[in-house]
């Protein structure tokens, strides 16, 4: 599922993987539990204040203030009126009235709407504050996923990312992860408060007549066999919708990284045509999808729709003969519902609405959790995936100091039919330069990349001091070695900022003293702030080579016993070329250092010279041995030095 899907890639619907994900979940909403727990607490007290507020409301407005019936005994008491108000005798008047004066009536309608007011000031800011607080924990939770993703991403092989597109990753940890809070909800909370506004609902309507409620029961019946049809189909079209917006996320970052090109050659009617056709699929994939999703609701609703119509039409007739309810007098000392009045009729009406609606609202949020349930598999496929480089079980420490990093026999490919290395031994020693050379894809960078242990050999072994690479934690490593690559990537930020990005607290002293060995500290204190001057957006403001510049300080700040330069000098003049060597053989006079490169001027000082070519280092040595040998190196250093001459 790397971006790639098809309809034989829909995860199975079973209430077991269901529960799987849902337990997945656990340790991101763990840390949140308590104020889960706090947030439940203060919603069931609140629906249940609400709730008694309702039907104490609904009686006193459509019995007593709109008809003029008189009160309850326990609604003369919260509104403060003496016993003229009450109903005398509540046993005898299952079949009698009682009315309240014009003044009467004007009374109980003042002290209702004051009532009213103060529970809108008490529980307006209440019911806002457990919205908000709700908001903030779902989010929370989100995040714990987002981070999480993140991080196994970072975790994950340079093999899996060569082979994955980056905007798949993208939608995968932006989109995607948001479901994990959505599919809680739709799963759990939003069902659990559903179920719970049902069964209130089922039991007032038994209040009013249990065969009522039986009607509401017996039209769920085809809102499930519909849901049930309904199910593969829904699911189908989320993961194509998923699928088909993750490649429009790919196209969007392609486009944006290859915006140079793109017009450099007046490629931009192509790439608009490409991305309006992705970004149309991605449309009609939604559009789908959410028809689908609206025409299952209209169904279900059109059934609940039905009942109601031909339920109220009952109850109106009952209404007309003043028919007693179920449980009668038994009741009537709360609420005036005895028999069927006006305000019996919205009562039961509200009712019937949530206990039929409820189960619509049920199958909405069960057609959205198949497009969550889709979106958190996505989601949950990066985060299982194993990562193919990590920590031994009993890692030794890492050698210091590092006196020789060795290549013994190392055999690598990225795909199997295609060896990239093959069979390569080499030793470099502390206080030397080794210079790789060789071809296009002869294996270079991909030497260096074993080293960092971005990859693993297929055979053989890397040693530091004697001691293979595998033995170690990968931090370690990678804290014991640093890279500057040809294609530099600077932050937006201040200067000192992209120096010391990754050296953990650089000193300024630190900062200043790594951009002089990469010469960069003249140009750096020409700016507008020196270091502390913002460059923008991925070091927009500077030159190719004041860029490469940084990016060198930026591997050179951390100190580290191994140093990485790939292309270290592509974008510099000849003089600056030579003063950065210069300075760097002096800095490295304890470290190990290799260059990746082309360029003669850069190799020809070096202490050792590897000539890859097919994943074979043909010839090692110095530059003049290597002249002398009258091989490989030397064609190709007699191509350099005409190609820079301009032959």
């Amino acid at each position: 599922m790397a971006g790639t899907e098809t309809l034989t890639d829909l995860p199975p619907l079973r209430a077991r993987r269901i529960l799987q994900l849902a337990f997945k979940c656990w340790p991101f909403i763990r840390p949140l539990i308590k104020h889960l727990l706090v947030l439940i607490a203060g919603t069931v007290l609140v629906s249940l204040v609400l709730f008694a507020v309702f039907l104490l409301g609904t009686d006193l407005f459509n019995n007593k203030i709109l008809v003029g019936d008189k009160l309850q005994p326990l609604q003369a008491q919260l509104l403060f009126v003496d016993e003229s108000f009450v109903l005398q005798d509540i046993a005898d008047n299952v079949n009698e009235r009682e009315l309240l004066t014009e003044s009467q009536r004007k009374t109980v309608r003042t002290r209702t709407i004051i009532w009213a007011s103060g529970l809108l000031v008490v529980f307006a800011p209440l019911v806002g504050i457990l919205l908000y607080y709700n908001i903030w924990i779902w989010q929370m939770i989100n995040q714990n996923l987002r981070v999480a993703m993140i991080a196994k991403a970072e975790h994950l092989s340079l093999k899996y990312h060569s082979q994955s597109r980056v905007g798949d990753a993208i939608f995968r940890i932006y989109q995607d992860s948001a479901t994990i809070t959505s599919l809680i909800q739709e799963t759990f909370v939003g069902p659990a408060a559903a179920l719970y506004n049902i069964v209130l609902a089922l039991g007032l309507l038994c209040f009013f007549d249990p065969r009522i409620a039986l009607a509401a029961v017996l039209a769920v019946v085809p809102m499930i066999l519909l849901t049930a049809k309904a199910t593969r189909l829904l699911r189908e079209r989320a993961l194509a919708n998923r699928v088909a917006f993750s490649n429009l996320t790919s196209r969007l970052q392609e486009i944006m990284i290859a915006l140079r090109i793109v017009k450099a050659n007046k490629g931009e009617a192509r790439v608009l045509e490409r991305f309006d056709q992705d970004s149309h699929r991605a449309l009609d994939a939604a559009f789908t999808l959410r028809m689908t999703i609206a025409v299952l609701q209209i169904l279900v609703t059109s059934i609940a729709a039905l009942v109601t119509i031909g339920v109220e039409y009952v109850i109106v007739y009952w209404v007309l003969g003043e028919r007693e309810t179920f449980l009668g007098a038994a009741a009537v000392t709360v609420i005036g519902f005895a028999v069927w009045n006006y305000g019996a009729f919205e009562g039961a009406r509200e009712r019937l609405s949530g206990a039929l609606f409820g189960p619509t609202e049920l199958v909405g949020a069960w057609a959205r959790l198949q497009d969550l349930f889709i979106g958190l598999e996505r989601a949950f496929y990066l985060l299982e995936l194993e990562a193919d480089i990590v920590d031994p079980d009993r890692p030794v420490p890492f050698p210091t100091p590092v006196e020789s990093v060795t290549w013994e026999d190392v055999h690598f490919a990225y795909d199997p039919t295609l060896p990239v290395l093959q069979g390569v031994d080499l030793v470099a020693t502390s206080g030397t330069i080794t210079a790789i050379v060789g071809g296009s894809g002869a294996g270079k960078s991909t030497l260096v990349s074993l080293l960092l242990r971005l990859y693993d050999p297929d055979r053989g072994r890397l040693l530091v001091n004697g001691t293979d690479l595998r033995m170690l934690q990968v931090d370690d490593i990678r804290g014991s070695a640093a890279i500057a690559l040809q294609r530099n990537v600077l932050f937006a930020g201040t200067v000192a900022d992209n120096i010391g990005y990754a050296a953990r607290s650089p000193t300024r002293a630190d900062i200043e003293a790594a951009a002089r060995v990469a010469c960069a500290d003249g140009f750096i204190r020409e700016l507008a702030d020196g270091y502390d001057t913002e460059l923008g957006e991925r070091g927009g403001k500077l030159s190719s080579g004041q860029r490469q510049r940084l990016s060198l300080a930026r591997a050179i700040v951390r100190n580290t016993p191994i140093l990485i330069l790939d292309e270290p000098t592509a974008a510099l003049d000849a003089e600056t070329e030579l003063a950065v060597m210069r300075n760097l053989r002096q800095w490295g006079k304890d470290k190990v250092v290799f260059l990746i490169t082309h360029r003669i001027a850069t190799i020809r000082d070096a202490d050792q010279i590897v000539f890859l070519e097919q994943g074979r280092p043909v010839e090692v040595g110095d530059h003049d041995s290597l002249l002398r040998a009258d091989g490989r190196y030397r064609l190709f250093a007699e191509a350099a030095a005409g190609e820079a001459l301009g032959v």
